[in-house]
């Protein structure tokens, strides 16, 4: 029988009535598993805090410590909120407690066959009753399912990251997932202060689905000659909060080249590269943005996304025949440059809803907004996207044929 909603007792406390009184653990304390467990703390919900030593245990709390610190210095929380966030984490290296937790989330390493054991294990400590859960962000739900006794239990719960200022977050259905399974994620979600969005299990469900063909714009406009700089300075005035070099840089090559192979072997007749992309030159030089102080650009200080202070040289060299830069700029506009960015976009976003991977338009324009940070004053993707259809979409395609299959319409 799976955990319902029935199964949770209610709670009241001096900001929050009647509320599903969750409990949660969380496997795995790094970035994401510590920034998941401080955001049930700070929305007052008990979490376990497991890893494979006591010294990655205390790095998690220690990473969400001094995020409270934070808080408490600029006064955004007071002490006793301070306390009381502390008081609800607990710390495990062996699953001690997670028989009575109503949902576990693995956060360990993207790595297909890591994680399948470590759901095994997991799911031998739960109570049968209990949902378990997958914070991958690209690898199959069906393929992590496929290892565990209780597959209906099982789904993806795709946190952004940082967790404590992302709002979206992906619920993603394998072909297994019982309802109840899915109903539960999307309650925990909103517990957790986050707006959930139901994908349906596929190469890198959603927000990365639709991502990386905007950046396979990127990588053609870049071999084509345009200066990376300029491409960052059209889609920030367009209203994007940051370029997709400057995009790349932040999220980091070694991420990027990852993600984007498992787009790449989802969909080879669309996203397959003909020869190696821009990032995995990038990756291959060890610039890998800001973890390591450089990648496109240079980074003053690799932890704050506003630190790059100039284009990297090393990058420039590397991607540019700079004789020839001047002269291949100035045969494509800017508008050229914002439609070869977003037009692979918006085919991919129709694709996904013809295939069902969400039910509706507005969900993808809520999950690019939250997700992504779609520019607001272009309202969503599909809003823009309907704005193209009015000028006629092949019409806006046709120019760009030549580009490849993201560039067309598929029947």
């Amino acid at each position: 029988m799976n955990l319902t909603f029935r199964d949770l007792s209610m709670v009241n406390d001096q900001e929050n009535s009647t509320r599903l009184d969750f409990t949660a653990a969380v496997s795995g304390a790094g970035v994401m598993g510590s920034g998941i467990a401080g955001q049930c703390a700070a929305s007052n919900v008990q979490v376990i805090l497991n890893d494979i030593s006591p010294q990655a245990c205390e790095r998690g709390l220690h990473q969400i410590k001094s995020r409270l610190d934070r808080q408490l210095a600029s006064n955004r929380i007071s002490q006793l909120a301070f306390d009381r966030q502390l008081a609800c984490i607990n710390l495990s290296t062996d699953g001690s407690g997670f028989d009575e937790v109503h949902i576990a989330i693995e956060a360990i390493v993207e790595n297909p066959q890591i994680k399948q054991q470590v759901l095994r294990e997991l799911e031998g400590k739960l109570n049968d009753r209990a949902i378990l859960a997958s914070n991958t962000s690209t690898i199959s739900i069906e393929y992590l399912a496929s290892a565990l006794k209780r597959p209906e239990n099982f789904c993806g719960l795709h946190f952004f990251n940082p967790v404590s200022q992302m709002k979206l977050v992906e619920v993603v259905r394998g072909t297994h997932s019982s309802d109840a399974c899915i109903d539960l994620c999307v309650e925990f979600a909103k517990r957790l202060g986050k707006v959930p969005v139901v994908v349906r299990d596929c190469p890198g469900f959603l927000v990365n689905r639709l991502l990386f063909p905007y950046f396979h714009g990127f990588d053609l406009l870049v071999k084509a000659g345009v200066s990376y700089q300029r491409i960052d300075r059209v889609m920030t005035d367009f209203g994007w909060p940051m370029g997709p070099a400057y995009l790349a840089d932040v999220i980091g090559m070694d991420v990027m080249v990852s993600a984007d192979t498992v787009l790449c072997q989802g969909y080879p007749e669309r996203m397959s590269y003909q020869e190696p992309s821009v990032f995995e030159r990038l990756y291959e030089k060890r610039c890998l943005g800001q973890k390591t102080g450089k990648g496109f650009y240079t980074h003053l200080n690799s932890q704050h996304t506003r630190g790059a202070i100039e284009p990297n040289p090393e990058v420039i060299e590397q991607l540019y025949d700079t004789s020839g830069l001047t002269s291949t700029q100035a045969d494509i506009s800017d508008l050229n440059i914002l439609e070869r960015m977003m037009l692979p976009m918006c085919t991919e976003a129709l694709l996904c809803l013809k295939e069902g991977v969400v039910s509706t338009a507005s969900d993808i324009d809520l999950a690019v907004n939250l997700g992504l940070g779609f520019p607001t004053v272009h309202t969503g993707l599909m809003h823009y996207l309907d704005a193209l259809t009015q000028r006629g979409l092949w019409n806006v395609l046709e120019p760009y044929q030549h580009l490849g299959p993201l560039y067309h319409l598929t029947d």
